[in-house]
């Protein structure tokens, strides 16, 4: 991609959104019903390419087995309010009740709230508790865990026996300078140690994704500052637009599969609030989305509708901010349909496979290799109201 000058000696590629592309259709159509949108890692194969975000305002243990039921899987985060308090409902309550302030990360009474809510501890006891919840449901075990907490909650997580681990963060490097007095998360050595597939993001660029791949993660989340809670393009400056990012972590997992003959799964993480946003990341390199403000919009969200981050209540420098989405269905109308709406965002899945017919393509790895062209910005765009 041809880089602009920003200025005399520093140049810049531009960066697109998945609003900024669109699928062109092929030679050919087919069938809705007769497209395939199942994906697998490792051995365990889902009927749709959805994760549930490890956000408490999305996903609880209910809403996890109701994610697997559904054919989709939830990640619970081991640092969350489900593995702190033996119940959480009051605390989800007051902050369901709560009333942002219109803007961006400016709402202090949210993130005081917030503050409070995460104040416990995480109880080891819990965490085991609540994967054997999801477990004895019947449903496939996905539980998070932020990067600076991993190596402490390792040894629980490991006997509580997870079926998937995710290793979250805003950003996720494969290699950590510090000059600290405690070491940095060794993730190529920890995901080799491991007996389950790990997850391991964000990242958003083709170098950072390439150096997780070959940890030896199963997959790797693509995006950073895309989510409908983030404010760290604010904060921080940092970010890249979500087609672009999955573009160039497709293109890493193209050298990686090179090199190594190993298929790194990209989940696109951010940025999505509709089918057509999917089927986008999809052609753009995903195998899977993993969703939060989308789903929060279910009736059985355990936060009726609030969402927010664990970067929302950070002590020092806060990077998300709690908002509130209007309710849509239940997660099956959201995910599966029927839709009474025609914004796109439910049916989410109805979305894609009628993006995959209309294009021609019958499973998610043939759409990967759709053409994509740049539109103009929704802004400017007739009928691209979001």
């Amino acid at each position: 991609m041809a880089e602009i000058e920003i200025g005399l000696g520093k140049d810049g590629r531009r960066g697109y959104s998945l609003d900024e592309v669109a699928i062109v259709p092929s030679r050919r159509t087919r069938d809705a019903d007769e497209v395939e949108t199942s994906w697998q890692i490792d051995a365990y194969q889902f009927a749709l390419p959805v994760i549930a975000a490890p956000l408490d305002g999305v996903t609880s243990p209910a809403t996890a087995v109701e994610m697997d039921r559904l054919g989709g899987v939830g990640a619970l985060h081991a640092e969350g309010l489900w593995c702190r308090h033996d119940d959480p409902t009051a605390l989800l309550e007051r902050i369901a009740a709560h009333d942002p302030r219109d803007g961006e990360g400016d709402d202090r009474d949210g993130v005081a709230l917030l503050r409070e809510a995460y104040d416990a501890p995480v109880r080891p006891e819990l965490v085991e508790q609540r994967i054997a919840e999801i477990r004895d449901a019947g449903a496939t075990v996905c539980v998070a865990v932020s990067p600076a907490h991993t190596e402490a909650l390792l040894p629980t997580i490991k006997k509580a026996e997870p079926d998937l681990l995710m290793i979250q963060g805003t950003v996720t490097s494969a290699e950590h300078v510090s000059g600290g007095a405690h070491d940095p998360l060794d993730l190529k050595h920890l995901v080799r140690r491991l007996e389950v597939p790990v997850v391991v993001g964000g990242c958003a660029s083709y170098q950072a994704a390439l150096h997780l791949m070959r940890t030896g993660a199963a997959a790797v989340l693509v995006g950073i500052g895309t989510g409908a809670t983030s404010t760290t393009g604010r904060v921080l400056g940092v970010g890249n637009p979500q087609a672009t990012a999955v573009a160039d972590a497709r293109a890493a997992r193209m050298r990686h599969l090179d090199e190594t003959g190993v298929y790194v799964h990209l989940i696109a993480d951010g940025g999505m609030a509709t089918g057509g946003d999917i089927a986008k990341a999809v052609v753009c390199g995903a195998d899977a989305v993993m969703l939060g403000a989308p789903l929060a919009a279910a009736d059985e969200a355990p936060a009726g509708g609030a969402v927010w981050s664990m970067t929302s209540f950070h002590s020092r420098l806060p990077r998300g901010r709690l908002r509130r989405v209007p309710r849509r269905g239940s997660l099956e109308q959201i995910l599966l349909g029927p839709s009474d709406r025609a914004d796109g965002r439910t049916n989410l899945m109805g979305g894609l496979r009628k993006a995959m017919a209309v294009t021609g393509h019958g499973t998610l790895k043939d759409l990967q290799k759709a053409e994509l062209v740049v539109t103009a910005p929704p802004a400017v765009r007739p009928g691209a109201q979001r």
